[in-house]
């Protein structure tokens, strides 16, 4: 008697293991830098990066810092929403599609983990500053690396479709 197929693991979802690393990953390097260094405190790494402990009750680059307490609220609503719809989507595609399956899981990764801060703590706990001499790139976390990365592999993976599609309209098939 042979086991009925899981669908899930030819789905986009069979990427889960990647998105629980990185929300692991985004969950520890917060918590060693929560518990080791004072608010503000940073650690020279680089001449271009240093390691800063720093809260962002805002969005990406600090927008909406000022705002009202509503905003957490918001910004973790809005990241379990996304998240969920990006699940089912995940749930739809198939697992071959590696580029964009591998995007998409890390952007959850990355919206579940800064949720999870701001759930827990009320603000996102960000430790990466890169800088050059002292012009600063706001602070970010693995999370927000996350979340880039995903979108780029997004869009690289639209760019490698939009080459595939012109190559076959001009008759050059792969």
């Amino acid at each position: 008697m042979s086991e009925a197929p899981v669908k899930w693991r030819w789905s986009g979802l069979a990427w889960w293991p990647l998105g629980i690393v990185a929300l692991l990953l985004d969950q520890a390097t917060k918590l060693l830098v929560h518990a080791r260094l004072a608010l503000h405190e940073s650690i020279y790494v680089l001449p271009v990066l240093d390691i800063l402990h720093a809260h962002n009750t805002g969005v990406a680059f600090s927008m909406f810092n000022r705002a009202g307490d509503w905003k957490r609220w918001l910004f973790t609503g809005f990241a379990v929403t996304v998240s969920g719809v990006i699940l089912v989507a995940l749930r739809r595609m198939p697992a071959i599609q590696r580029l964009q399956c591998t995007g998409l899981m890390l952007i959850v990764s990355g919206a579940l983990g800064n949720a999870i801060d701001r759930l827990q703590y009320g603000y996102v706990v960000d430790f990466i500053a890169v800088h050059w001499n002292d012009a600063y790139f706001p602070a970010f976390n693995v999370a927000d690396s996350c979340i880039s990365i995903g979108a780029g592999l997004i869009l690289l993976d639209a760019f490698v479709e939009w080459r595939r599609e012109r190559r076959v309209a001009r008759g050059q098939v792969q």
